[in-house]
């Protein structure tokens, strides 16, 4: 598969939620890129389960050493910072070239292999300044929400001690479901090893703490 083929074909991935409207506009801006239509893949997520066959059957079945792959940004690679790693990592090691319409500094097309490295190490570094700043966020809303609760107290205290207990994966798998309807609340639980009742206090921890 890996193989070089000397076809050196430009393929595009979009990938949308039905929810979304802006099909469109990734079309148009991978149009200015890949000169076949029929060379762009198209993902629509299908209700609750995030459904990527279209990818998975382009990365397995299409491309090949010396094709470029065409994405607007660099998170229609995956649903959360691992698998978009993972996918980089993947679509290197096979010879592919990534094009990033919104960061063309990330772009790997026509760079040798220590510049690519440098690429690498900098997609890396961005996912992790994402990871920690959303960890950062959610720190914030939790102090944003204890001290309304103090407040709505008469600054008496905030009475029975409130577990808000978020962690990154609760974060990501509360937006799978509630949020983006990728995943029922059986396969959050599931996916998070929680009991029902500890799972929908925790929701309701967390919305609270979102509202506060």
């Amino acid at each position: 598969m890996n193989g070089a083929n000397g076809s050196n074909k430009v393929y595009g991935y979009a990938r949308v939620s039905t929810k979304e409207q802006n099909l469109d506009r990734q079309l148009v801006e991978l149009m200015k890129h890949v000169a076949n239509e029929r060379d762009i893949i198209i993902d629509k997520a299908s209700g609750k389960y995030f459904n990527r066959a279209g990818y998975m059957s382009l990365r397995d079945s299409l491309l090949r050493s010396g094709d470029t792959l065409v994405i607007k940004e660099l998170d229609r690679l995956g649903r959360d910072m691992t698998m978009i790693k993972e996918e980089w990592n993947t679509l290197l090691k096979m010879g592919v070239e990534i094009i990033i319409i919104d960061t063309p500094m990330l772009n790997t097309k026509s760079k040798d292999s220590l510049e690519k490295t440098l690429i690498s190490n900098i997609v890396f570094e961005l996912l992790s300044y994402m990871a920690q700043k959303e960890r950062d966020k959610i720190r914030s809303r939790q102090a944003e929400g204890i001290a309304s609760l103090r407040a709505r107290n008469n600054g008496k205290g905030i009475g029975r001690p409130v577990t808000i207990d978020v962690s990154d994966r609760f974060t990501e798998v509360y937006q799978q479901w509630k949020d983006n309807k990728e995943i029922t609340a059986v396969k959050a639980m599931a996916m998070l090893r929680l009991s029902k009742a500890t799972f929908y206090r925790k929701v309701k921890e967390y919305e609270a703490q979102e509202q506060g």
